[in-house]
Protein backbone atom coordinates (compact mmCIF):
# COMPACT_ATOMS: atom_id res chain seq x y z
CA UNK A 1 0.00 0.00 0.00
CA UNK A 2 1.28 3.40 -1.00
CA UNK A 3 1.88 5.37 1.89
CA UNK A 4 -0.29 8.67 2.62
CA UNK A 5 1.53 11.44 1.22
CA UNK A 6 1.23 13.50 4.41
CA UNK A 7 1.84 10.88 7.23
CA UNK A 8 5.03 11.72 8.77
CA UNK A 9 6.01 11.77 12.36
CA UNK A 10 7.24 15.38 12.73
CA UNK A 11 6.05 17.53 15.28
CA UNK A 12 6.94 20.75 13.49
CA UNK A 13 5.00 19.90 10.39
CA UNK A 14 1.81 19.18 13.06
CA UNK A 15 2.03 22.58 14.74
CA UNK A 16 2.70 24.01 11.47
CA UNK A 17 -0.68 22.92 10.27
CA UNK A 18 -2.52 23.54 13.66
CA UNK A 19 -1.28 27.01 13.14
CA UNK A 20 -2.74 27.35 9.63
CA UNK A 21 -5.98 26.23 10.77
CA UNK A 22 -6.07 22.66 9.58
CA UNK A 23 -6.72 19.24 10.83
CA UNK A 24 -3.93 16.73 12.25
CA UNK A 25 -4.25 13.08 12.98
CA UNK A 26 -2.64 12.59 16.50
CA UNK A 27 -1.63 9.37 17.73
CA UNK A 28 -3.03 8.72 21.66
CA UNK A 29 -2.57 5.51 23.79
CA UNK A 30 -6.53 5.14 23.12
CA UNK A 31 -7.28 5.82 19.26
CA UNK A 32 -5.92 8.27 16.68
CA UNK A 33 -7.76 11.92 17.61
CA UNK A 34 -8.69 13.95 14.37
CA UNK A 35 -7.78 17.34 15.96
CA UNK A 36 -7.48 21.24 15.56
CA UNK A 37 -7.30 24.21 17.76
CA UNK A 38 -10.22 24.18 20.57
CA UNK A 39 -10.05 27.86 20.19
CA UNK A 40 -10.08 28.12 16.48
CA UNK A 41 -14.07 28.13 15.11
CA UNK A 42 -13.35 27.32 11.61
CA UNK A 43 -10.82 25.10 12.59
CA UNK A 44 -12.71 22.88 15.15
CA UNK A 45 -15.39 23.15 12.07
CA UNK A 46 -13.67 21.14 9.39
CA UNK A 47 -13.53 18.38 12.20
CA UNK A 48 -17.12 18.14 11.18
CA UNK A 49 -17.12 18.14 7.79
CA UNK A 50 -14.24 15.78 7.47
CA UNK A 51 -15.83 13.11 9.64
CA UNK A 52 -19.64 13.86 8.59
CA UNK A 53 -19.96 14.32 12.54
CA UNK A 54 -23.44 16.03 13.69
CA UNK A 55 -22.93 20.01 14.56
CA UNK A 56 -24.59 19.19 17.84
CA UNK A 57 -21.94 15.98 18.67
CA UNK A 58 -19.59 17.29 21.59
CA UNK A 59 -15.83 17.01 21.22
CA UNK A 60 -13.33 16.14 23.53
CA UNK A 61 -10.77 18.87 24.70
CA UNK A 62 -7.53 17.36 24.97
CA UNK A 63 -4.73 19.14 27.18
CA UNK A 64 -0.72 18.39 28.17
CA UNK A 65 -1.09 18.20 31.56
CA UNK A 66 -3.65 18.20 34.57
CA UNK A 67 -2.68 21.39 35.79
CA UNK A 68 -4.60 23.00 32.67
CA UNK A 69 -8.44 21.87 34.06
CA UNK A 70 -8.80 24.94 35.19
CA UNK A 71 -8.19 27.34 32.77
CA UNK A 72 -11.01 25.25 30.49
CA UNK A 73 -13.61 24.47 33.86
CA UNK A 74 -15.54 26.93 35.06
CA UNK A 75 -15.58 24.93 37.82
CA UNK A 76 -13.73 21.74 39.12
CA UNK A 77 -15.70 19.31 41.07
CA UNK A 78 -14.38 17.78 44.13
CA UNK A 79 -14.56 14.31 41.77
CA UNK A 80 -12.97 15.66 38.24
CA UNK A 81 -10.09 16.92 40.44
CA UNK A 82 -9.93 13.47 42.45
CA UNK A 83 -9.91 11.44 38.66
CA UNK A 84 -7.55 14.17 37.19
CA UNK A 85 -4.92 13.48 39.81
CA UNK A 86 -5.18 9.72 39.78
CA UNK A 87 -5.27 8.76 36.23
CA UNK A 88 -3.67 11.55 33.76
CA UNK A 89 -2.37 11.25 31.93
CA UNK A 90 -4.31 8.65 30.65
CA UNK A 91 -7.48 7.40 29.06
CA UNK A 92 -10.08 9.02 31.29
CA UNK A 93 -12.22 12.16 30.56
CA UNK A 94 -13.85 14.21 32.80
CA UNK A 95 -17.16 16.03 32.24
CA UNK A 96 -16.70 19.84 33.69
CA UNK A 97 -19.07 23.06 33.69
CA UNK A 98 -17.39 24.78 31.13
CA UNK A 99 -15.15 27.78 30.84
CA UNK A 100 -17.14 31.14 29.01
CA UNK A 101 -14.20 31.18 26.57
CA UNK A 102 -14.95 27.36 25.56
CA UNK A 103 -16.89 27.37 21.92
CA UNK A 104 -20.09 26.15 21.63
CA UNK A 105 -18.89 24.47 18.24
CA UNK A 106 -16.73 22.07 20.88
CA UNK A 107 -19.66 21.50 23.13
CA UNK A 108 -22.55 21.04 20.87
CA UNK A 109 -23.98 24.20 22.72
CA UNK A 110 -23.85 22.46 25.96
CA UNK A 111 -22.72 23.89 29.30
CA UNK A 112 -20.49 21.22 29.74
CA UNK A 113 -17.18 20.17 28.16
CA UNK A 114 -14.99 17.03 28.04
CA UNK A 115 -11.48 17.42 28.97
CA UNK A 116 -8.45 14.76 28.56
CA UNK A 117 -4.66 14.31 29.36
CA UNK A 118 -3.28 11.85 27.03
CA UNK A 119 -0.47 9.57 28.02
CA UNK A 120 0.94 9.15 24.17
CA UNK A 121 4.46 10.80 23.96
CA UNK A 122 3.86 12.19 20.98
CA UNK A 123 0.84 13.48 22.11
CA UNK A 124 1.81 14.78 25.01
CA UNK A 125 5.40 16.67 23.10
CA UNK A 126 2.60 17.83 20.55
CA UNK A 127 0.87 19.17 23.41
CA UNK A 128 3.13 20.76 25.05
CA UNK A 129 4.70 22.66 22.60
CA UNK A 130 1.21 24.01 21.00
CA UNK A 131 0.65 25.13 24.83
CA UNK A 132 -3.03 25.44 24.14
CA UNK A 133 -6.40 22.38 23.69
CA UNK A 134 -6.72 20.63 20.79
CA UNK A 135 -10.87 19.28 20.02
CA UNK A 136 -9.92 16.26 18.77
CA UNK A 137 -12.49 12.88 17.86
CA UNK A 138 -11.60 9.75 16.51
CA UNK A 139 -10.08 10.43 13.46
CA UNK A 140 -12.62 8.14 11.13
CA UNK A 141 -15.99 8.96 9.49
CA UNK A 142 -18.81 9.02 12.11
CA UNK A 143 -19.99 6.13 13.63
CA UNK A 144 -17.57 3.97 11.49
CA UNK A 145 -14.77 1.75 13.41
CA UNK A 146 -12.19 3.91 15.40
CA UNK A 147 -8.87 3.62 14.05
CA UNK A 148 -5.66 2.60 16.29
CA UNK A 149 -2.85 2.90 13.27
CA UNK A 150 -1.87 6.14 11.06
CA UNK A 151 -2.24 3.85 8.37
CA UNK A 152 -6.19 3.64 9.44
CA UNK A 153 -6.56 7.47 9.67
CA UNK A 154 -5.19 7.36 5.93
CA UNK A 155 -7.88 4.20 4.33
CA UNK A 156 -10.52 6.66 6.38
CA UNK A 157 -9.93 10.35 5.91
CA UNK A 158 -7.81 10.15 2.58
CA UNK A 159 -6.93 14.13 1.80
CA UNK A 160 -9.70 15.11 4.45
CA UNK A 161 -7.08 15.36 7.23
CA UNK A 162 -4.04 18.10 6.50
CA UNK A 163 -1.13 15.97 8.33
CA UNK A 164 -1.00 12.59 9.87
CA UNK A 165 1.32 12.02 12.86
CA UNK A 166 2.26 8.70 13.22
CA UNK A 167 2.62 7.39 16.82
CA UNK A 168 2.96 3.67 15.76
CA UNK A 169 -0.39 1.07 16.99
CA UNK A 170 -2.36 2.74 20.10
CA UNK A 171 -1.67 0.59 23.15
CA UNK A 172 -4.73 0.28 24.48
CA UNK A 173 -7.39 0.58 21.59
CA UNK A 174 -10.45 1.41 22.62
CA UNK A 175 -11.53 5.54 23.65
CA UNK A 176 -11.39 6.74 27.15
CA UNK A 177 -13.56 6.86 29.97
CA UNK A 178 -16.25 8.96 29.88
CA UNK A 179 -17.00 10.46 33.49
CA UNK A 180 -19.92 13.51 34.14
CA UNK A 181 -18.00 15.11 37.62
CA UNK A 182 -21.11 17.59 37.48
CA UNK A 183 -23.75 15.16 38.76
CA UNK A 184 -23.87 13.52 42.09
CA UNK A 185 -23.14 10.88 42.04
CA UNK A 186 -20.57 10.72 38.99
CA UNK A 187 -21.93 8.77 35.93
CA UNK A 188 -20.04 6.52 33.72
CA UNK A 189 -21.00 7.94 30.52
CA UNK A 190 -18.90 6.04 28.15
CA UNK A 191 -16.72 3.10 29.48
CA UNK A 192 -13.79 2.82 28.17
CA UNK A 193 -9.66 2.58 29.23
CA UNK A 194 -10.10 3.00 32.30
CA UNK A 195 -12.20 0.14 33.87
CA UNK A 196 -15.54 1.43 35.66
CA UNK A 197 -14.20 -0.46 39.02
CA UNK A 198 -11.15 1.71 39.18
CA UNK A 199 -13.32 4.87 39.22
CA UNK A 200 -15.75 3.74 41.60
CA UNK A 201 -12.43 2.91 43.93
CA UNK A 202 -11.27 6.01 43.43
CA UNK A 203 -14.48 7.81 44.24
CA UNK A 204 -14.89 5.96 47.15
CA UNK A 205 -18.81 4.82 45.78
CA UNK A 206 -20.74 3.33 43.31
CA UNK A 207 -21.35 5.45 40.31
CA UNK A 208 -24.64 6.44 39.12
CA UNK A 209 -26.27 4.55 35.84
CA UNK A 210 -25.41 7.03 32.45
CA UNK A 211 -29.03 8.96 32.17
CA UNK A 212 -30.32 11.93 30.84
CA UNK A 213 -29.59 13.57 27.14
CA UNK A 214 -26.83 12.43 25.06
CA UNK A 215 -24.05 14.92 26.15
CA UNK A 216 -20.77 13.00 24.99
CA UNK A 217 -18.72 11.25 22.35
CA UNK A 218 -19.83 7.57 21.84
CA UNK A 219 -23.53 7.65 23.92
CA UNK A 220 -25.32 7.23 20.08
CA UNK A 221 -27.13 3.69 20.13
CA UNK A 222 -25.08 3.09 16.86
CA UNK A 223 -21.02 3.50 16.95
CA UNK A 224 -17.69 2.09 16.34
CA UNK A 225 -19.98 -0.23 13.49
CA UNK A 226 -18.12 -1.90 10.79
CA UNK A 227 -19.82 -2.84 7.29
CA UNK A 228 -20.30 -6.46 7.95
CA UNK A 229 -22.86 -7.54 10.36
CA UNK A 230 -21.89 -8.16 13.67
CA UNK A 231 -23.71 -10.51 15.75
CA UNK A 232 -23.08 -10.92 19.52
CA UNK A 233 -22.31 -14.09 21.89
CA UNK A 234 -22.88 -15.23 25.00
CA UNK A 235 -20.27 -17.60 25.50
CA UNK A 236 -17.20 -19.56 23.17
CA UNK A 237 -20.08 -22.61 22.86
CA UNK A 238 -22.67 -19.93 21.31
CA UNK A 239 -20.59 -18.40 18.98
CA UNK A 240 -19.42 -21.93 17.38
CA UNK A 241 -22.73 -22.56 16.91
CA UNK A 242 -23.49 -19.05 15.12
CA UNK A 243 -20.71 -19.51 12.98
CA UNK A 244 -21.83 -22.95 11.48
CA UNK A 245 -24.95 -21.19 10.63
CA UNK A 246 -23.54 -18.35 8.70
CA UNK A 247 -21.16 -19.62 5.54
CA UNK A 248 -19.12 -16.31 5.10
CA UNK A 249 -18.36 -15.39 8.84
CA UNK A 250 -15.60 -14.98 11.05
CA UNK A 251 -15.08 -14.85 14.86
CA UNK A 252 -13.69 -12.51 17.00
CA UNK A 253 -13.18 -14.41 20.42
CA UNK A 254 -10.14 -12.64 23.14
CA UNK A 255 -11.71 -13.03 25.64
CA UNK A 256 -8.97 -15.26 27.43
CA UNK A 257 -6.84 -12.15 27.41
CA UNK A 258 -8.80 -8.41 27.85
CA UNK A 259 -6.08 -6.20 27.07
CA UNK A 260 -5.22 -8.15 23.92
CA UNK A 261 -8.95 -8.07 23.17
CA UNK A 262 -9.27 -4.11 23.71
CA UNK A 263 -6.07 -3.20 21.56
CA UNK A 264 -6.72 -5.10 18.47
CA UNK A 265 -10.73 -4.99 18.34
CA UNK A 266 -10.68 -2.41 16.19
CA UNK A 267 -8.12 -3.89 13.87
CA UNK A 268 -9.88 -7.15 13.93
CA UNK A 269 -13.36 -5.47 12.67
CA UNK A 270 -11.37 -3.18 9.94
CA UNK A 271 -9.71 -6.92 8.65
CA UNK A 272 -13.41 -8.18 8.41
CA UNK A 273 -14.03 -5.29 6.39
CA UNK A 274 -11.34 -5.31 3.74
CA UNK A 275 -11.50 -9.52 3.63
CA UNK A 276 -15.08 -8.70 1.95
CA UNK A 277 -16.61 -10.18 5.42
CA UNK A 278 -20.20 -10.33 5.51
CA UNK A 279 -20.48 -11.63 9.15
CA UNK A 280 -18.49 -11.12 12.32
CA UNK A 281 -19.54 -13.25 15.02
CA UNK A 282 -18.49 -11.84 18.33
CA UNK A 283 -17.58 -13.18 21.92
CA UNK A 284 -18.96 -10.89 24.41
CA UNK A 285 -16.39 -10.62 27.65
CA UNK A 286 -17.51 -10.87 31.00
CA UNK A 287 -18.96 -7.50 32.61
CA UNK A 288 -15.66 -6.61 34.41
CA UNK A 289 -12.33 -4.43 33.92
CA UNK A 290 -11.48 -3.73 30.21
CA UNK A 291 -14.71 -6.58 29.58
CA UNK A 292 -17.22 -3.04 30.12
CA UNK A 293 -15.36 -0.97 27.43
CA UNK A 294 -15.29 -3.92 25.00
CA UNK A 295 -19.39 -4.98 26.06
CA UNK A 296 -20.06 -1.39 24.87
CA UNK A 297 -18.20 -1.15 21.50
CA UNK A 298 -19.50 -4.50 20.65
CA UNK A 299 -23.21 -4.34 21.77
CA UNK A 300 -23.15 -0.82 19.52
CA UNK A 301 -21.67 -2.13 16.61
CA UNK A 302 -24.04 -4.75 16.66
CA UNK A 303 -26.89 -1.83 16.68
CA UNK A 304 -28.67 -1.21 13.90
CA UNK A 305 -28.00 1.64 12.14
CA UNK A 306 -30.11 4.50 10.31
CA UNK A 307 -28.50 4.09 7.09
Amino acid sequence: MTQHPRLGTSIERALEVLADGGLVAIPTETVYGLAADALDPEAVNKIFAAKGRPADHPLIVHLAKAEQLAAWASEVPPSAAVLADACWPGPLTVLVPRAPHVLDVVTGGRPTVGIRVPAHPLATELLTRFGGGLAAPSANRFGRVSPTTAEHVAADLGDDVDYILDGGPCPVGVESTIVDCTTSPAQVLRPGGVPTEQVEALLQGALAAASGPSRAAGMLASHYAPRARVVLADTPIVAQELLAQHADAVLIDGTADLVTYARDLYALLRAADRAGTSTVIAVMPPAAGLGHAIRDRLSKAAAPTDG
